[in-house]
């Protein structure tokens, strides 16, 4: 039989309908995944990490399960375990140690399951790690070029000492953050004294002013994290002193102490994307077998005073 190029047409559309309804059926078929966060839900620095997760979710269609890990290790290697028993597609997970999640991480990869890295890496990255890739700073990097921008900014020398408190000193951010602003003191020869702060930021702001009545010698503070970052400002005016001080990621008071000047510059590690392309990653490598790849999202992370007023709006949600 003869088919009309008018029937042919029409065939070839309904060949095309159906093919582009397969796709989209298969693009619909829902992935899962679960996100360990190593902290717990009151600390403020993750919310825009959840909100990037969930807009891939829905982005994606992922039946995405968050979950906080209360900075307990035992716990967050049961909740690794729990999500390869429950099958998931994969997990996105934070490595704030290089050594304590190791063998569940590889578990997970063993099972087949899409291990995405993100906010902390090991010390070693992947060399150190099963996770299959990273999302997040370079926290070495970004420690070492606050350390040398504050050093050319506040003309640090020889012989000086400054002050960097560390919330959790063992976690891989402050091992590596804190070795970055280590390694640019060291080069010109400025002492780095450090303290354990702890999460509160309260009592993070009690050690630190004591800390700098305790040594009026010091010549710059350096916040290591969200917590110290944000308490800093308040710290330095406690202890009576006038130092300079630069720190990590973006609160609200943060922003507030970059404006006003109590603060030089902080350095962030846009948390958003921290949590969307885990979850965009473990879609696309669970549907069509795409490789994960590692994303530095601390590029262009220093805001100082020129430019903090543009991303303050953003905080909480998008930065």
């Amino acid at each position: 039989m003869q088919l009309t190029k008018s029937k042919t047409a029409l065939l070839a559309g309904c060949a095309l309908f159906l093919s582009v309804g397969a796709a989209i059926a298969q693009d619909q078929e829902p992935v899962s995944a679960t996100m360990i966060i190593y902290l717990d839900p009151s600390v403020q620095f993750f919310n825009p990490v959840v909100k990037g997760a969930q807009d891939a979710a829905a982005a994606f269609n992922v039946d995405l399960d968050v979950q906080y890990a209360n900075n307990d290790p035992v716990r967050q290697n049961d909740l690794i375990e729990s999500a390869i028993a429950t099958g998931v597609d994969g997990i996105a997970v934070s490595i704030s140690s290089s050594d304590a999640f190791d063998d569940s991480i590889c578990n997970a990869v063993d099972a087949g399951l899409i291990v995405i890295g993100f906010n902390n890496d090991d010390l070693e990255g992947a060399d150190g790690n099963c996770r299959q890739a990273y999302v997040g700073m370079d926290e070495e990097a970004s420690g070492y070029e606050l350390g040398k921008r504050m050093i050319e900014e506040f003309g640090l020398k020889e012989g000086d000492v400054v002050f960097n408190p560390r919330e959790i000193p063992e976690a891989s951010f402050a091992v590596a953050r804190g070795g970055g602003i280590e390694r640019a003191m060291g080069e010109v020869g400025i002492t780095v004294e450090t303290v354990r702060a702890g999460l509160d930021p309260a009592e993070a702001q009690n050690i630190m002013a004591q800390a700098l009545i305790a040594n009026p010698d010091i010549k710059a503070v350096f916040g290591t994290g969200s917590v110290t970052s944000t308490v800093g400002a308040g710290a330095i005016r406690d202890a009576g002193v006038d130092v300079p001080f630069g720190g990590f990621d973006l609160a609200v008071e943060i922003a507030d102490a970059v404006e006003s000047g109590e603060m030089f510059a902080t350095m962030d590690q846009q948390p958003y994307l921290q949590g969307y392309h885990p979850i965009a990653m473990i879609a696309l490598a669970a549907r069509y077998g795409l490789t994960p790849t590692d994303v530095d999202t601390g590029q262009g992370a220093f805001l100082d005073q020129s430019r903090i007023g543009a991303v303050k709006p953003l905080i909480g949600t998008y930065r």
